[in-house]
Parts: structure tokens; sequence; C-alpha cells
């Protein structure tokens, strides 16, 4: 699928991602699907429109696994019977990314904190090699409580590295609570802004406006890291998980997916059905 094909009807890709997602953890009987189906129309936006091949990805929020495999596997990095063994005994892909399996999950992450300090390292090395590569990572909000996180803004900041992309999936759910209410807003524009981040706001479900932003903040090169928060919906597409703190961590039952299944082809692929 070309750009020009997404960018037609990108709601097409998305559908077919989240039914790829839905999968996967049905047939694993696992959990952190929310926090999947919220972030997947960043990774649309930068994986299928916006990385070359030389850039660097890092899914910082490893918890969102499923998402990255489903996006490799369309991609062609990651086959089907290498996507039918997620979770199981042995598989390259478990729960959380491990790394030197493919090219598109250079470093394992799902302990949070570490990618925006990769991708930062990541970022120098360009900037020095002076090759013109970016290097994009995507965090949840949560993970902007971690103060390894601030630290490597601050880096990024010092070394001017206006060639590092940072994405927070701004879900308002963590782990235990609404993000606002544990440490306070730590994802905030004015928070991003005021340490020297070029920053910008946009719907984490737009795809074209995501693209649109990363490739505007591409043409500044004026010594500023980039920082994209995204408003997204964890659980977004399937009704009864949109803004539900449990399905960070809950596995669905057979009627459950067939009923999140059939919500994501009516909202997405226009599958009219008698359910």
């Amino acid at each position: 699928m070309t750009a020009a094909e997404i960018l037609k009807d990108p709601k097409q890709l998305s559908g077919e991602l989240r039914l790829k997602i839905l999968g996967l953890y049905h047939q694993a009987n696992a959990g952190h699907i929310g926090c999947s189906l919220s972030c997947i129309d960043l990774m649309i936006a930068v994986l299928f429109l916006q990385k070359s091949a030389d850039d660097t990805f890092i899914l910082s929020k490893g918890h969102a696994a499923a998402a990255l495999y489903a996006c490799l596997n369309t991609l062609g990095e990651i086959t089907d019977d290498e996507l039918a063994t997620f979770y199981l005994d042995g598989t390259t892909l478990p729960a959380h990314p491990a790394p030197r399996q493919y090219k598109g999950i250079p470093f394992a992450t799902g302990s949070l904190g570490h990618g925006l300090p990769i991708a930062t390292g990541i970022a120098h090395a360009a900037k020095v090699a002076d090759d013109g590569t970016y290097s994009f990572t995507l965090l949840s909000d949560g993970e902007t409580n971690e103060g390894t996180t601030w630290e490597a803004a601050h880096y990024a900041i010092q070394n001017q590295l206006d060639n590092l992309f940072m994405f927070i999936d701004k879900n308002g759910l963590q782990g235990f609570g609404f993000t606002d209410k544990v440490l306070g807003e730590t994802a905030s524009v004015e928070k991003w802004k005021a340490i020297g981040f070029e920053t910008v706001e946009v719907d984490g479900h737009d795809i074209e406006a995501i693209s649109a932003a990363i490739s505007e903040l591409k043409e500044h090169k004026n010594g500023l890291p980039k920082a994209i928060i995204a408003n997204t919906v964890k659980g977004k597409g399937v009704s009864y998980m949109e803004n539900r703190l449990e399905w960070h961590y809950l596995p669905m039952n057979k009627d459950q997916y067939e009923q999140a299944t059939l919500e994501v082809k009516e909202r997405y692929l226009n599958e009219l059905t008698n359910a």
C-alpha cells in the first residue's frame, strides 16, 4: 500500500490493523489491548508514511507490542507464520518487543523510561555522522512520569537534536489510574515547550494530520528536538474498551472478541452486520 493509497482512505488500514491486534490478543488470551488501540494511528503515520529505511523507530511503550508487530507484518518484515506465534513458547514476538530479531525492533523495550534515552543517543550519533536520518520514539503519557525521560529530554535540548521526534500517546490513563491524578500533568504541551522542545498537539487518531505535522517539523532545522503530543482514546474503536482503565490489563472472552471485531468492521471498514 502506497502513501497515496493510505491517505486516500486512512480508515481502511487503521481498521485492518485493529483487527490484527484484536486477533493477536484474543489468540494469546492476553491484556494490553487498550493501549495498543490508542497508538496504532500514530504508528501508521510514522511507519507507513514518514519513516525511511535508514531512520529508527523505538516503541518505548513496549506493552503495545502487538500494534508494532501488526504494522511490521503488514510492511512485510514479520511473516504471517511468525505473527501466529505471538506469546507462544519460543516465539520471537513476546509480550514486549525483544531485540536482534527484526530490523524494525532494534532494542528491547517495555520497562518504561528507556525509549527516549535510546532514541536520543541514536539521534546524536546521526548528528555526528551528518547522515540526515531521523530518530523516532513513541512514549505513553504515563511514561512521562519517569525521571529518565526528562534526563534524556534535557540531553536532546543541550545537543540541539532537531532530528529527534518524540510522540506521546496521551490517552489519559496509565496502569493504576488517570495520569493527571498520579503525578500530575506531565504530558502537557506547556511543559514540553517550556523545557525547549518544539511541540505541537494533534488528534492522535487523525493519520493525515499526524503525518502533516511530522512533515512540517522536519523542515524546521532549528536545533530543537520535536515533540508531538497526540490526544488519543484508550481502546479506540471498541465501545466497551474506550476510556476504561481495566482494558489496560484484561483479555477478551469469546463474546467480547466477537463484539470488538464487529464494531471495528462497522466503524472502519464499512462492513454492516446484523449483530
